[in-house]
């Protein structure tokens, strides 16, 4: 991957391929971060279990422990559904490090029938999920442009 960045798009629609590392990098990553910014322009970053799907990045709101059920992911998509989502791995070798950004458009998935259906990449990835899918929300985030940068 190099120091190779992919200049991406703006705004929606499709995003350009990002190179190839940045993608499997991506889908194998075991947590990410999700940022969200409310309509009053207030960040807010969440740690967040998700799969990767073509250029659809699935996420949901699980059985783990939350303060409330109103969740500000939530509320900030609903006011402004840009988002990013953001995946990283350090090592003392730094030859190893690297991280990968997708900027993309969110939407918030509650109809059962297409939870289910939206659901099947993130039950294929996490064990935890097969006997206790979540049952919140589900957050599909269409990437409309990729970043990347890897030490080597």
């Amino acid at each position: 991957m190099g120091s190779q960045r992919d200049p991406g798009a703006s705004g929606r629609g499709d995003a350009p391929p990002p190179p190839m590392d940045a993608r499997r990098l991506l889908g194998e990553a075991r947590v990410a971060r999700l940022a969200t910014v409310s309509g009053a322009g207030i960040p807010h970053l969440v740690p967040v279990t998700f799969a990767l799907a073509g250029d659809t990045i699935v996420t949901a709101v699980d059985h783990k422990p939350k303060s409330t059920r109103r969740l500000r992911r939530l509320t900030d998509i609903a006011e402004n559904p840009n988002v990013c989502v953001l995946a990283d791995h350090y090592s003392d070798d730094w030859d190893e490090l690297w991280w990968v950004r997708a900027d993309g458009f969110a939407t918030v998935v509650e109809d059962d029938a297409e939870r289910a259906a939206a659901l099947a990449p993130l039950v294929a990835k996490y064990a935890q999920y097969r006997d206790r899918p979540p049952a919140g929300p589900v957050i599909l985030i269409q990437v409309t442009a990729w970043r990347s940068w890897s030490y080597t």
